[in-house]
């Protein structure tokens, strides 16, 4: 608390007498200081969020000032993780307590405590403990954040106008609304900076903006296991691709969905269907629907006559759907060929009676 109090005395100072603070770019006392009126996003320490309501003095910085506090606060309080991949966080400071998120490569977060070869950190929503060996600290891990991380400028109003060129004059090219972020590009004097919007480059006065360095956080295993689902689930049913048939495929791929599952979901039809559709197209077995279905020892219903059967009569609308479906490349377990009633005994895609693999 002392320390932020010098530091803030020593600004204002600054500020009061003029000092030059960037190379080129100088600030004298008669210049318009920059109000920000609201909270601009630096990472907290303490709170739960990555923000905290600026100082009296903070509101008042110029731009530069407002970057070379974000940069002391980089190198005092930021820790980055020194590993090829990912690096465990884990409960406690302990190599035995439980795992509560990762730090990817190149990733960073604020530290708020050390024990024992061990520092507390926060990562976005990832708050817990790491090896210190792992992690690299002040100095050296300014010099990859500068590598590895980009300037935004976050804005401290409801919405903002985006200028094609610096000037309350000039075009509008868009809007940016109350916290948004946007790449900083270059400070073009006091009063403009360069911002990257859209693929465009555009204009924002300093007035209504903050600046934070961001690094990628790290991800909690709650959020990990959630996103592995969906990409499961989109793995699971991702188009595999058309296959030609003609309408006696067609319907003998119905009259077989019908024998294997004509009592389950449409998603268990389709899955049926999908399999006879993988195999097709593996290489592993016959590449066509009917030197697939009757294949030896394959499918029960189309070596006992069944299949054909219902060929020859009424193939439900239902089972020629899902057997158009599969055709088209859609699918509900993803690449498998194989699938049987489930007795629980299997792993693989449950749907209703059926594990498939």
């Amino acid at each position: 608390m002392l320390k932020n109090k010098l530091i803030a005395m020593l600004l204002f100072l600054v500020v009061s007498l003029g000092f030059v603070l960037t190379p080129g770019i100088a600030v004298s006392a008669n210049e318009e200081m920059l109000m920000s009126a609201g909270i601009a996003t630096y990472l907290s320490p303490t709170g739960n969020n990555t923000v905290y309501e600026l100082t009296t003095v903070e509101e008042t910085l110029c731009i530069n000032q407002k970057y070379q506090l974000e940069q002391q606060r980089i190198g005092e309080e930021f820790a980055m993780a020194n590993v090829s991949k990912s690096l465990n966080i884990r409960a406690e400071a302990d190599e035995n307590s439980e795992k509560v998120g990762v730090l990817y490569k190149d990733c960073g977060g604020i530290i708020l405590e050390r024990k024992d070869g061990w520092i507390k950190i926060k990562s976005g929503d990832v708050i817990g403990w790491a090896r210190e060996e792992y992690l690299l600290t002040g100095e050296e891990a300014q010099a990859m954040a500068d590598d590895v991380g980009h300037w935004l400028a976050t804005i401290d109003t409801d919405v903002v106008r985006v200028r094609k060129e610096p000037g309350l004059e000039e075009d509008i090219l868009g809007f940016i609304a109350y916290d948004d972020g946007l790449t900083i590009i270059e400070i073009m004097d006091a009063d403009w900076v360069s911002v990257d919007y859209e693929g465009e480059v555009g204009y924002v006065a300093t007035e209504f903006i903050s600046v934070r360095y961001h690094i990628d956080e790290g991800e909690t295993i709650e959020v990990i296991k959630a996103r592995e689902a969906i990409e499961a689930e989109k793995r699971r049913t991702a188009n595999r691709g058309r296959v030609d048939a003609s309408a006696d495929e067609v319907r003998l791929l119905g009259a077989l969905i019908y024998c294997e599952a004509g009592n389950q979901s449409y998603d268990g039809k389709v899955a049926v269907g999908a399999v006879v559709m993988n195999r097709v197209k593996s290489g592993a077995y016959p590449n066509t629907i009917h030197g697939v279905i009757y294949a030896s020892g394959q499918f029960p219903p189309a070596l006992n006559g069944k299949v054909a059967r219902v060929y020859e009569n009424n193939v439900p609308a239902s089972c020629l759907q899902a057997a158009q479906a599969a055709i088209n490349g859609e699918t509900t377990v993803g690449g498998a060929t194989r699938f049987n009633r489930n007795r629980g005994n299997r792993d693989g895609i449950v749907i209703g009676a059926h594990v498939f693999w």
